[in-house]
């Protein structure tokens, strides 16, 4: 018998429009700051939901998943933003399996979209 080990994958959905609006309205090295800021506290903020979630600090959990939301956002991160949702909510609720597995999803999808916008940022937006 053979057992493979699944290594699920985050596909990432980033609004590069959102992203152009950014540069449109600020410039680019008004916009490469915002950006570069957002990603940072993102990072940060990112390790602090896991951090949280390990050491069962659900409050803590919950402000670091809901003050993700509108900061992905601000760069288009769609997907990040939308799993940032689902964990505060579920922080909330009593259902550790969804938490557990929604939490994981978060810091795949957190991981991916940060590469993706830097990828976006590298290029011309």
């Amino acid at each position: 018998m053979m057992v493979k080990k699944l290594r699920p994958e985050g596909a990432v959905r980033v609004d590069k429009e959102r992203l152009e609006q950014l540069y449109a309205q600020l410039g680019t090295s008004g916009a490469d700051g915002v950006v570069s800021r957002a990603m940072e506290e993102l990072a940060v903020r990112l390790a602090k939901v896991e951090s949280s979630y390990r050491k069962g600090q659900f409050q803590e959990l919950q402000r670091s998943a809901r003050s993700m939301i509108a900061i992905s956002e601000q760069i288009g991160m769609e997907t990040f933003a939308s799993v940032a949702s689902d964990v505060h909510e579920l922080a909330c609720l009593d259902d550790s399996t969804a938490l557990a597995a929604t939490v994981e999803r978060l810091l795949r999808i957190g991981e991916n979209s940060l590469l993706a916008v830097w990828d976006m940022q590298g290029s011309s937006i």
